[in-house]
């Protein structure tokens, strides 16, 4: 049917001539009555429109503060969350301001949850963005991102741990994850000889509805004594070693295998000896996933600092390998077969005081990025000619910084008149250099954002550049009109028609510049 009557006319009107391909294009979205083309098509104008030579990015607002400051999706927080501000209007405005929490209350980390699409949830608050927050005291709350009032609260810490402090997701926006710190016994207790065998406490739960799906340990008995970090992550369970040995295991198959009794919020129960109500004060969650033996292992790969990523297609991953010397350079590797990559072997040999950093392209097209000093590389996954189960990297692009030679000449002469000449070199990240310091990427404007920066003197200077993200050509420069301390801690977002920059400075001092982009063919002052 599709390739008669109106289906024929439907590809001719669209030029589309091969029934693979209109399909493809149904699937992305190309047809006037597909629900994303109107938003595709605003995103698209407002890349135009925010690329062009007459449109500027003008500081609409500053602030200060003595605690930190954090953002999420157009809305800055401070004072440790009690004060919100959105940033969409045209100049930063006060959403909600709380009077100011306890020591006991403060908040330790915070997710934003947004609502699923095409769901039907049991509250109307659910539709609406809310805040997940964990406290000192272990309550795990969440708070309408509109008001800042209490829509569910739960508490967490039964007997069994005291030290809730990380919220981070497995799977976005669907599965969250909330971490104990590591369990230290006290120095007199060690002294004793008393042994502690469990590291940490992962708490799990569904979201929106919030549910509660297990509380598990991570145990010495089991995973072994070297352990000192572990990460959930799309379904695995990663655990981390002194020695930079890094082990992979299905963390899904663990939850089901190990899953002693289910229960739910709210829910009455007795539980080794203990009788509450799941997730209320004082019992909070039981832990109801005990893991008695080592699970299968999925993958271990061994990396200097623990360092490991995995992207690509087919799979791949990056490590460095696991000597102090080898630091700064990443070897990519096959996850099938642990099979190097031709021209697998990264290495800028950098001279500077902070090293490159590579990552898998967060656009989802398999791509690596390797930044550093001065210099950027899009790196790419393909197919070794005339051996197809074999893949090599190659460079897609690359990015320069706008620099001088970095070589100086010391010109001297002797009292004989001999003309002696000394020849030094400066760091890759000489801060007199312009040097790359932080590379983000825009998906819905699908644009790769660098920021670089110049110190002169006391004076240093940032910019803000806009580069295609499929070939790199740079698009747009924007000057960050504050003074750029490269010794300071930087944030920068850049968030469709904004560009929020904050920045740490010693002693607690926090400060947030929000630049606006401005259409304007008149020739005022930006």
């Amino acid at each position: 049917q599709a390739a008669s009557g109106g289906g024929r006319a439907g590809l001719r009107a669209c030029g589309v001539h091969n029934v693979c391909r209109l399909l493809t294009r149904r699937a992305h979205g190309f047809y006037a009555r597909d629900a994303g083309v109107a938003h595709r098509k605003n995103l698209g104008l407002l890349r135009k429109i925010m690329c062009q030579e007459s449109t500027k990015f003008k500081n609409v607002w500053t602030t200060h503060s003595a605690s930190p400051i954090a953002y999420e999706r157009g809305r800055i927080y401070m004072d440790n969350y009690q004060c919100c501000i959105t940033s969409i209007a045209q100049q930063p405005r006060l959403i909600y301001q709380k009077s100011k929490c306890a020591k006991s209350e403060k908040i330790e980390d915070a997710l934003l949850l947004e609502c699923p699409l095409g769901e039907m949830l049991p509250s109307p608050s659910d539709y609406k963005a809310s805040l997940i927050v964990l406290t000192v005291q272990n309550w795990l709350l969440r708070l309408s991102a509109d008001s800042g009032e209490v829509l569910e609260k739960v508490y967490l810490a039964g007997s069994c741990c005291k030290f809730f402090r990380y919220l981070s997701w497995d799977t976005p926006q669907e599965i969250m994850i909330v971490k104990s710190a590591q369990n230290k016994l006290p120095a007199a207790a060690r002294q004793a000889g008393i042994q502690q065998t469990v590291l940490f406490y992962l708490a799990v739960f569904q979201v929106l509805p919030l549910s509660f799906i297990g509380m598990l340990e991570i145990n010495k008995k089991i995973f072994g004594n070297s352990v000192t970090d572990v990460a959930v992550s799309n379904g695995i369970l990663i655990v981390m070693y002194s020695m930079g040995l890094v082990r992979l295991y299905n963390f899904k198959a663990i939850l089901e295998q190990f899953m002693e009794q289910p229960f739910d919020l709210g829910q009455e129960f007795n539980w080794n000896g203990q009788v509450g109500v799941v997730g209320k004060y004082p019992f909070g969650l039981p832990c109801n996933i005990k893991i008695t033996d080592t699970p299968p292992l999925l993958f271990e790969a061994s990396s200097l600092e623990n360092a490991f990523q995995i992207g690509g297609y087919p799979w791949h991953y990056i490590i460095t390998p696991n000597k102090k010397k080898h630091k700064g350079v990443f070897h990519i590797c096959s996850l099938k077969d642990n099979a190097l990559a031709k021209n697998g072997i990264q290495d800028m040999k950098c001279c500077s005081l902070e090293p490159d950093w590579i990552y898998f392209h967060p656009d989802m097209s398999g791509r690596i990025i390797h930044v550093g000093p001065n210099l950027i590389k899009v790196l790419k996954l393909k197919e070794v000619k005339n051996h197809a189960d074999q893949m090599e990297i190659a460079e897609d692009f690359t990015i320069v910084a706008n620099r001088e030679n970095c070589v100086t000449n010391s010109v001297t002469v002797t009292a004989s008149g001999r003309v002696v000449k000394k020849r030094f070199t400066l760091l890759d990240d000489d801060p007199e250099q312009e040097t790359f310091k932080i590379v983000d990427y825009e998906d819905e404007l699908d644009l790769l954002s660098t920021v670089a920066v110049t110190q002169i003197g006391a004076d240093g200077r940032a910019h803000l550049d806009f580069h295609c993200n499929d070939h790199g050509i740079l698009l747009k420069s924007i000057p960050l009109k504050e003074s750029w301390d490269v010794t300071y801690s930087h944030e920068v977002y850049f968030d469709k028609d904004l560009v929020l920059h904050i920045e740490q400075k010693p002693n607690r001092r926090f400060s947030c510049y929000v630049y606006q982009m401005v259409c304007d063919t008149a020739k005022e002052d930006d």
